[in-house]
C-alpha cells in the first residue's frame, strides 16, 4: 500500500489481527465488519498503529471526512488481506455496503477456545 512504510503496515495488520480474534473469542459465530472493530466508539484513531492511514489521506489533501472514509477503505482491504493469510477458514460476505466476516470452526477445534468449567464470567 503506498503511502505506508513496510513497518507500519506490519503494525497495522498484527493491530487488526489481534481485534479480529478478540472479537473471535468475544463474540463467537457472531459476523463483524471491519466498522465492528475500529468504527463506533472506536472511531477516534489517534495513538493506535491506524492513525497513519488517516495521516496518509490527509497528506493527499483529502478534507478531514474524505480522508476518514479513504482510510476506513484501506483498511478494508488490509482486514482482507490479514484474514486471507489467517490459518482459520472466514466466510465472507456483503451486505449493508460493508463485508462481513464470521470464523468458520473448524471440526477438529471445536469446544477448544470455550472457557474452562467454572471460568466463565
Amino acid at each position: 500500500m503506498r503511502g505506508l512504510t513496510q513497518p507500519q503496515r506490519d503494525v497495522i495488520d498484527a493491530f487488526m489481527h489481534g481485534a479480529v480474534y478478540c472479537w473471535v473469542k468475544n463474540r463467537r459465530g457472531e459476523p463483524f465488519a471491519v466498522r465492528d472493530l475500529v468504527g463506533g466508539l472506536n472511531r477516534d484513531w489517534r495513538g493506535t498503529p491506524l492513525q497513519p492511514l488517516f495521516d496518509k489521506h490527509r497528506r493527499e489533501n483529502s478534507p478531514p471526512d474524505e480522508a476518514r472514509k479513504a482510510a476506513g477503505r484501506d483498511l478494508g482491504w488490509i482486514v482482507k488481506a490479514v484474514l486471507t493469510r489467517d490459518a482459520r477458514t472466514f466466510e465472507a460476505t456483503r451486505r449493508d455496503r460493508a463485508t462481513f466476516y464470521r470464523w468458520i470452526e473448524a471440526a477438529d477445534t471445536a469446544g477448544v477456545y470455550d472457557e474452562p468449567p467454572g471460568t466463565a464470567p
